[in-house]
């Protein structure tokens, strides 16, 4: 196990593990620590902590400093600039006539680059777009292209569930969701019903989907003849929370239904009724 501080940085819920040194830090602090693309300023989530050998980046990047004042007037000033830099790209991207969405804008601690976002149907071809911008702000550019889940991530939002999108708010990365998971789960398909602001099946369908997994295998499919205590009949649905299902019975003339626990009832080669034993030989002629 190593010893690490978390830390994280505005507009990204990602914890990254860094090297205190002999700092002495407290949760919630504003700190400049030294990435991969030069310095940057983030905040403390925790003084300490333990995490495997495994999660972390060796060497470990240092922690340079607790953020000054003067540290804070420079995010501040930097975070200043967004609104006009982001005015200025558009006008640039309309008077190319890019197809391109611009979505956001970063400077660089160091004010050495200007980090532009955008999505985009197919591959932009925008380098003279960046000679345009160079020329207005004199440092380095860069422009990123993202699909539609980052673009959510980026703006954030409210979620069906009147939650923030998991992806902006709660989710370090993005996970593997696919339609499986909304079927073992018994949720309707329809597109408008699983799908999240980026038009993407929602991130929450993975987060059960394990248990979802499991029950499935435990319990008949619907349509499914089962047999009863009360006799034979077919499953109509099925609540996999309570591991129980409801069997539409024909008895006598009359049709009732009757919820079970699944351990109650018997399916698949056990539901079948024995084959009837033939008393007589086969003789051959």
């Amino acid at each position: 196990m190593a010893k690490v501080v978390v830390i994280k940085f505005k507009g990204n819920c990602k914890p990254y593990y860094f090297s205190a040194g002999k700092l002495e830090l407290r949760r919630g602090q504003n700190v400049v620590v030294e990435t991969s693309r030069g310095q940057e300023l983030g905040f403390v989530v925790s003084p300490e902590a333990e995490v495997s050998d495994e999660a972390v980046v060796t060497p470990l990047k240092p922690v340079l400093r607790i953020a000054t004042e003067k540290d804070e007037e420079i995010a501040a000033r930097n975070e200043g600039r967004r609104e006009e830099a982001m005015k200025i790209c558009k006008e640039k991207i309309a008077a190319r006539g890019l197809p391109m969405k611009l979505i956001g804008c970063e400077f660089t601690f160091d004010g050495s680059k200007v980090i532009f976002t955008f999505t985009a149907e197919n591959r932009v071809d925008f380098r003279e777009l960046v000679k345009d911008l160079a020329s207005v702000f004199r440092i380095r550019i860069e422009l990123k292209q993202v699909g539609s889940r980052d673009e959510t991530r980026l703006l954030g939002g409210i979620a069906p569930c009147g939650r923030e999108v998991c992806c902006a708010g709660s989710m370090p990365d993005f996970r593997k969701v696919s339609i499986k998971m909304a079927k073992n789960q018994g949720l309707s398909l329809n597109p408008g019903k699983i799908s999240g602001l980026c038009g993407r099946l929602m991130c929450c369908l993975s987060y059960e989907d394990e248990y979802y997994a499991g029950a499935c295998k435990q319990m008949p499919k619907l349509g499914a003849n089962v047999s009863t205590p009360e006799g034979r009949g077919m499953v109509i649905s099925a609540n996999m929370l309570k591991m129980e299902v409801r069997v539409k019975i024909e008895k006598d003339g009359a049709v009732f239904y009757r919820d079970y626990p699944v351990g109650e009832i018997a399916f698949g080669k056990s539901a079948e009724p024995a084959a009837e034993e033939d008393d007589g030989k086969n003789e051959e002629d």
